[in-house]
């Protein structure tokens, strides 16, 4: 291996799109992902006592958000570049704002990519409970605290995005040892292992990426759970029985095409925790909801998104 045998792709985005980008990048081969968004910092700024660590050179982006992603340099890069600047351009047509949606290619050695995605994560406060430690650093928990081990770089979804919090939160408050859970785009499994954590009783999670399927059974292995199953494929088509929650961090379009079904794999009383949703589709997927027969339970907000629980009686 080389001294520059590694490709930093650099997107200019908004954070609003921070986690639709991520998701584009976990479609390619990316090797690691860090995400710059002085949102989160103002956020952590406001509530220190939530946060370990931030870096306070993201201070210094004025507008949007940053997403960087590190890719070996092979025969495949140019057709991931172009997927990920096709990808970012369509955006709009999902509502999601994308910012500048600028992407810029540099190269930089091994040791530089190691460093550079490293940093950023550090041990974090995501719940009133749940604490998300990256496998590289040290975290004695305190009392009454539950610790996710995570290798953030390896697949979509950290803990410190507003979207993934929210779900956090209501797992803690819905999750019972009698819970089985259902999480759809289960990503790096970070709510799948936070359930199984928090007592459920059986979780399955699903995804339809290869790439954060791998990604996922690895950070279970790092937790020592045997409550925990993650499947490949669509949720209709490999899980089979009911549950009593069923959470999904993705987008409002797809939370509203998921609503139509969902029903049949909840039992009476169940709850849907739906999030990934910007504040303008909040209502349409609050009324698609309530068309499928489900009952409005809280709505939660973070910045632009939205967290909805809902429930099947």
């Amino acid at each position: 291996m080389n001294d520059k045998d590694w490709l930093e792709v650099t997107i200019l985005t908004s954070s609003e799109a921070v986690e639709a980008v991520s998701g584009i990048l976990y479609n390619t081969g990316v090797q690691g992902v860090s995400i710059e968004d002085p949102e989160d910092v103002e956020y952590k700024k406001k509530n220190p006592g939530d946060w370990d660590y931030f870096d306070e050179d993201l201070l210094q982006v004025k507008e949007g958000a940053i997403i960087k992603g590190y890719f070996k340099e092979d025969e495949k890069f140019e057709e991931y570049l172009k997927y990920i600047k096709e990808s970012i351009d369509n955006l709009q047509e999902y509502g999601i704002d994308k910012g500048k949606g600028n992407v810029f290619v540099t190269k930089v050695n091994e040791e530089d990519w190691e460093n550079n995605w490293k940093k950023y994560y550090k041990p974090t406060k995501v719940g009133d409970k749940v604490v998300v430690r990256p496998i590289w650093e040290e975290y004695e928990a305190l009392e009454g605290e539950v610790i996710i081990d995570l290798d953030p770089g390896m697949a979509f979804g950290t803990g410190t995005h507003e979207t993934t919090r929210m779900c956090i939160k209501a797992l803690e408050k819905y999750v019972n040892p009698e819970s089985i859970i259902f999480d759809i785009g289960t990503g790096s499994g970070i709510l799948a292992i936070a359930a199984a954590k928090l007592g459920a009783k059986k979780v399955i999670g699903v995804d339809l990426d290869p790439v954060a399927v791998t990604s996922a059974k690895e950070n279970v292995s790092f937790n020592d759970l045997d409550n925990i199953e993650i499947l490949y494929g669509n949720l209709m088509e490999v899980v089979n029985g009911k549950a009593n929650i069923v959470v999904a961090n993705i987008i409002a379009d797809i939370i509203i095409l998921l609503t139509e079904d969902i029903k049949t794999f909840m039992e009476k009383g169940s709850y849907f925790i739906s999030s990934g949703i910007i504040k303008e589709r909040k209502d349409d997927v609050a009324k698609k909801l309530e068309e499928c027969g489900l009952d409005i339970v809280e709505v939660n907000s973070e910045g632009e998104w939205v967290c909805i629980v809902s429930k099947l009686n």
